[in-house]
């Protein structure tokens, strides 16, 4: 499977998705228009090994719940994953069996090594 999470909206989404100049096989899908499903959401927990793997503690939402105060579980990330599409730590790049999660420099070098060895 080739496939992006990413939001539309979100500029360094783009930006990530111009650099990276993916082949046409990826399906991309935006999160805000076309949701994360629950089957799609456990396919990527068991790429990354867990739902925090998967959250972005850096969402304004994560803020303005307090949530950084509450100590949260898997079942409780996966609940505000599903529910608001902020959650989710963006983009998420599958390709085959390796999952990359987020926008840091070394996530994106990642997808660029993968890429390379195909």
């Amino acid at each position: 499977m080739k496939k992006v999470y990413y939001l539309k909206t979100c500029n360094t989404c783009i930006r990530i998705l111009k650099a990276l100049n993916l082949p046409p096989e990826f399906i991309l899908q935006d999160i805000k228009h076309d949701a994360i499903t629950v089957k799609q959401l456990e396919e990527m927990k068991s790429l990354a090994g867990s739902y925090e793997a998967l959250f972005s503690k850096r969402a304004k939402l994560y803020k303005e719940m307090d949530l950084k105060n509450q100590k949260l579980e898997e079942r409780d990330y996966k609940h505000y994953i599903l529910e608001h599409y902020t959650f989710l730590s963006r983009p998420v790049i599958i390709i085959d069996h390796d999952i990359f999660i987020g926008n840091s420099k070394r996530s994106v070098e990642a997808v660029k090594s993968k890429l390379q060895a195909h």
